[in-house]
């Protein structure tokens, strides 16, 4: 069983409402740690949720949140109600209510975006109608994150409402009978959707705790700076919490180590915090339910623009491939690949019509190779095997780059600094080469991805308005690594009407392929601060 005794949990970490962090234990963890959550529960929430007839607390009882999902409803407590909690006591609630009433994984699966902070995620709801009353003021991965029968969706109803009040009135809420709407038929809609009891929560409940000790292969790509590969190193610290000591080295040599601690939720939710290279970071990582796999992304706690993806297999007898670097070859050249994985031992295929010429080093977790695409090859991805493990799509021949687009396509930064409490939120975007379909055609679905190519980066106006504002001047700049970096916060005297430095530009990569070049363009808005962040958005 993953459900934990609550009288026994440690304090150690403790998610930040904005930071989606992990803290150390102050001073008061000891004491803390000698409360259980039950007392906890008893002491600071039972005097306004009144007893149900089977011992629970109403309203707690009747929803199921993610780890965050939790810390945002006690913050909610603090800031309306003056509930007044220790933030060790705070981490003892969420993480039982997390433990008790969470999410399973698959009930969280179509919404890791939000949990990891993607930048440029598309939100997406299951019909426009929810879309419109539930996603435009905060995203509606955040409804789908929670679980509720209808009354109690027709109680959070209300509770908008009654907080809220413009939300009746306000732009997509006058064209249509928006609190008739609202208090009815959505709550029966989200009921249905997002109920309360799930076969997968309780089958969930039954799965049996994973220890998560012992080392672990790492593989993933930071935007910007690249794909890298590595060893975590993971202890055990106490129940369900881990120490985590990083090792990874990136394609071009460079290397990154570091070390931090982390806490697993519900079974599975991996939240960590740690030091890597001097930069903090943070971990929102799945584990996978048979205990062999953590995925996910991680980022820098102060710039969560900023970050990778990142997959993790235990190291062990099981043959697996997490990675092939560089993950293309034209064909009629030649090239050097680095398959990375676990247990890589026997003979390397790269596919149809790549010979491996010589084998240049290998060990279990690394295997290097020179390798030569015919001139005839068929272009498209390819399975990779070594021995017994094999991959599928790692790898892809191609005959020449027929386009080229800017990822991601539809981009957000925001203006910052100049002596104000937030930086600026930096964009960050890759040139990715693209072969074209059996249709012949650039930019169509047939498209075939090559990968992610080195790059001339530029700026301009995206259109009229924006460049008689001339905002490619005043809105920031874009480095050789596809970084956009805004420019200052606040009025600029040097602009029309003296306005802040926001605009409308687009991005521009060109890549070279054999001599011809290749453009591709993305839109970038470079707009103002953003003042209400919350762990789920």
């Amino acid at each position: 069983m993953h459900r934990r005794n609550p009288s026994i949990l440690p304090t150690l970490p403790v998610i930040c409402v904005l930071l989606l962090g992990l803290l150390p234990a102050g001073p008061g963890a000891v004491q803390a740690q000698g409360a259980d959550a039950a007392s906890i529960l008893n002491s600071r929430c039972a005097a306004c949720h009144e007893r149900t007839a089977d011992g629970g607390l109403s309203r707690v009882e009747d929803m199921r949140k993610t780890p965050e999902g939790w810390d945002m409803a006690i913050v909610r407590m603090t800031i309306m109600h003056g509930v007044r909690i220790p933030a060790e006591e705070r981490a003892v609630l969420v993480k039982h209510l997390a433990d008790t009433q969470g999410l399973a994984p698959e009930e969280t699966r179509d919404w890791r975006y939000i949990l990891e902070r993607r930048p440029n995620a598309l939100d997406k709801a299951p019909d426009d109608d929810l879309a419109t009353l539930c996603g435009r003021c905060h995203s509606f991965a955040r409804v789908a994150l929670q679980r509720r029968d209808a009354e109690e969706w027709r109680k959070l109803a209300h509770f908008h409402l009654g907080q809220f009040p413009t939300a009746e009135y306000q732009a997509m809420g006058r064209d249509r009978n928006w609190w008739e709407i609202v208090s009815t038929s959505v709550p029966d809609k989200l009921g249905k959707l997002y109920p309360l009891r799930t076969a997968a929560w309780t089958k969930w409940l039954d799965q049996d705790a994973a220890d998560l000790s012992g080392r672990w292969r790492v593989a993933g790509r930071r935007p910007g700076k690249g794909a890298y590969h590595g060893i975590a190193a993971i202890t055990a610290s106490g129940e369900d919490r881990y120490r985590v000591a990083l090792d990874l080295t990136y394609a071009d040599g460079g290397t990154a180590s570091g070390s931090g601690n982390a806490i697993v939720y519900t079974g599975y939710e991996w939240r960590a915090r740690l030091n890597l290279d001097g930069e903090s970071v943070l971990q929102v990582f799945t584990l996978s339910e048979d205990g062999r796999e953590l995925s996910g992304r991680w980022f820098l706690e102060d710039l969560d623009s900023v970050g990778g993806n990142l997959r993790a297999v235990r190291m062990g007898p099981a043959a697996t491939i997490l990675a092939v670097e560089p993950a293309y070859l034209r064909g009629g050249t030649f090239g050097r690949i680095a398959i990375h994985g676990v247990g890589l031992d026997g003979e390397v295929d790269l596919g149809e019509g790549v010979e491996v010429t010589s084998t240049v080093s290998r060990s279990s977790e690394t295997v290097v190779v020179e390798a030569r695409a015919t001139a005839g090859a068929r272009p498209g991805a390819r399975g990779v095997r070594v021995g017994g493990a094999d991959a599928g799509g790692l790898f892809t021949v191609y005959s020449r780059i027929d386009s080229v687009r800017v990822e991601p396509d539809e981009a957000i930064a925001r203006v910052g600094g100049a002596g104000g409490p937030l930086a600026a939120v930096p964009a960050q975007f890759e040139a990715v080469a693209y072969m074209n379909g059996s249709d012949g055609a650039a930019g169509t679905d047939d498209d075939q991805r090559i990968g992610v190519m080195p790059a001339t980066w530029s700026v301009d106006d995206f259109n009229e308005t924006a460049a008689a504002m001339k905002d490619s001047q005043y809105a920031g700049r874009i480095d050789m690594k596809g970084l956009f970096l805004p420019a200052a916060a606040g009025p600029n005297p040097e602009r029309p009407f003296a306005t802040n430095n926001a605009g409308d530009l687009a991005v521009k990569a060109v890549v070279n392929d054999a001599g011809r070049k290749i453009e591709g363009a993305g839109h970038l808005i470079v707009t103002v601060q953003r003042w209400n962040d919350p762990p789920i958005r």
